[in-house]
């Protein structure tokens, strides 16, 4: 089976379940749109139209998600690298 194209103004995401699973994300400028779809075995299966002035909201709570999921990483090696406070 050939790889997914990938769009001139997106990008393609592998899903790490395999069996051909993807999302695709373009740029529709001429319509002020991201558009989000889901793929697999190159057949859309979905797709999500989202205007372009909530892409910044989306960019946020993507962004808190990963600075939450940073912090989380970091209390457990901090727990990990710190003495034992038991006596």
């Amino acid at each position: 089976m050939a790889p997914p194209r990938t769009p001139r103004t997106g990008q393609v995401f592998l899903d790490p379940r395999g069996e051909d699973r993807s999302l695709r994300v373009t740029w529709h400028q001429e319509s002020q749109l991201v558009v989000l779809s889901l793929w697999r075995d190159n057949v859309c299966a979905g797709t999500f139209r989202l205007a372009a002035d909530e892409v910044p909201d989306l960019i946020a709570l993507l962004r808190q998600g990963l600075d939450e999921a940073y912090d989380a990483a970091r209390e457990r090696v901090e727990r990990v690298e710190r003495p034992s406070q038991a006596g």
